[in-house]
């Protein structure tokens, strides 16, 4: 009998809890993109499953009508994988999706070795960090990524701190998927949250947000709409590095570096231009774009995109392979294995 496909709208993603960010902050805009790109994806609310540590942005269970858990400060990364890899393992819920909500605080301080080792271990989650450069939950202190220099509660004159570049770190762990958006782009959020989703493995999405209280601005020189065309490269697979209000713009390689150049000036043309492939298996060129600043438009969109086998199911394969070799197949086996006797 042929079942009817099951639509889902972003409506079916919403819980009924009064959300309490501040007006205007930029994580509003995040979870109606994620609200969106569930639907989009097509998973189902009782088959996803929204794990958070401490900090603004993890107040996002408590918005999704899925499962989730709030759990504690810079351990969400730790108790992700442990949902994901239960699930497999059991073989119960294989199709979980599993969504990691996180912020810079919470990541990459208490929680960055959590962070790295669920990367590098290609753990199968969708990690999105919130990275608005400061602690907004407890009242405006200095973050991981911070810039040099900058002034806060806890850095009355500046910090003397270089500060951790999210996608550096990322790739450095060996990531398969990293991606970055701005909370002001609603659209390419969207799209980029749906091809998370997607992604078989560790997926990391960094999104600029602002904190209105506490960092007002921190990301103003990219985000808004007067400058963002000529600050910004928004990249696709597949298609050239263009940028800049009609496209006149682009990215080429200069020996070993990358250049911003104009098309049609310098003896540039369009053929200089870079062709974006998230799906190239060394990073060099990924870390190359990820890392772009100063003078260099910021990569957003979807910058590294590339298969590889998955911890969830090399442990499951691993578990079937020594069951099918070994007569003893689960505990009971082992128990009833030795000497037994019968107590009556």
């Amino acid at each position: 009998m042929a079942t009817e496909e099951v639509k889902f709208q972003p409506k079916d993603y919403k819980s009924d809890q009064y959300v309490r960010w501040c007006p205007g902050c930029g994580d509003h805009a995040v979870l109606n993109c994620l609200h969106k790109a569930m639907a989009e994806v097509g998973v189902a609310p009782h088959n996803m499953a929204v794990i958070s540590g401490i900090g603004c942005s993890s107040r996002f269970p408590y918005y999704m009508n899925t499962y989730g858990f709030h759990t504690i400060h810079g351990r969400a990364a730790a108790i992700a994988s442990g949902a994901k890899n239960a699930n497999r393992v059991k073989t119960a819920r294989p199709d979980l999706s599993v969504w990691l909500i996180t912020g810079d605080g919470d990541c990459l301080a208490i929680g960055g070795n959590h962070f790295i080792h669920a990367v590098r271990r290609n753990v199968d989650l969708n990690i999105v960090l919130f990275n608005n450069k400061i602690y907004g939950l407890t009242k405006g202190q200095y973050s991981p990524t911070s810039d040099r220099g900058f002034v806060s509660k806890s850095s009355p004159y500046g910090t003397v701190e270089d500060p951790f570049i999210p996608a550096e770190l990322a790739l450095g762990a060996r990531g398969n998927f990293f991606a970055r958006v701005i909370d002001v782009d609603l659209k390419n959020t969207t799209e980029v949250l749906a091809a998370s989703a997607r992604h078989k493995g560790a997926s990391v999405t960094e999104v600029l947000v602002n904190c209105v209280i506490f960092n007002d601005g921190i990301h103003k020189k990219i985000v808004d709409k007067e400058f963002r065309a000529d600050r910004t490269i928004f990249l696709r697979h597949g298609e050239k590095m263009l940028f800049g209000k009609d496209n006149e713009k682009g990215i080429v390689l200069e020996g070993l570096k990358l250049k911003a150049v104009t098309i049609g000036q310098d003896g540039y043309t369009l053929d200089d231009v870079l062709v974006h492939d998230a799906h190239e298996k060394d990073n060099t060129l990924h870390m190359m774009l990820a890392m772009m600043s100063g003078d260099m438009p910021v990569a957003l969109g979807v910058i590294r995109d590339v298969d590889a086998p998955t911890y969830d199911e090399a442990v499951h394969q691993q578990i079937e392979e020594v069951q099918a070799k070994n007569p003893i197949r689960n505990l009971q086996d082992y128990l009833m294995s030795g000497e037994i006797w019968e107590v009556k």
